[in-house]
């Protein structure tokens, strides 16, 4: 497998990792407040859990880990791995997009330090 396919399936383990935590975040906004009792509790879990959109999430991870094994066969792990931080830059950046959260000062000192980090660590 040459590396640029390898790189492929690691934007591929990216995207598929940020699409769960965007629906996860949009069906637990949809489901209301996490209930107080314990039976409305395991009732609210259960409705998720068997909520497609959320089977989707489950689906979308057990992909990006195969094309992580992938890309794993062409990268070292120490390689490999900082550039899953890469989806903190985007669940952070669409977060905004789709739910109004706030990108803050702090948060954006926070994402400039990983893509800095990310540069110098992929020049070693």
């Amino acid at each position: 497998m040459s590396k640029s396919l390898a790189a492929g399936f690691m934007a591929v383990t990216i995207a598929l990792t940020v699409y769960g935590q965007l629906v996860i975040k949009w069906q637990v906004l949809d489901a209301g407040n996490f209930p107080s009792s314990w039976g409305e509790r395991i009732s609210f879990l259960g409705r998720l859990l068997i909520n497609p959109w959320v089977i989707s999430c489950f689906a979308a991870a057990g992909l990006a880990a195969l094309f992580y094994i992938s890309a794993l066969t062409r990268f070292d792990l120490s390689v490999a791995y900082p550039f899953m931080s890469l989806s903190f830059v985007f669940v952070l950046v669409l977060s905004s997009v789709f739910f109004g959260e706030a990108i803050t000062p702090l948060k954006t000192i926070g994402i400039g330090l990983i893509v800095a980090g990310l540069a110098i660590g992929a020049q070693s």
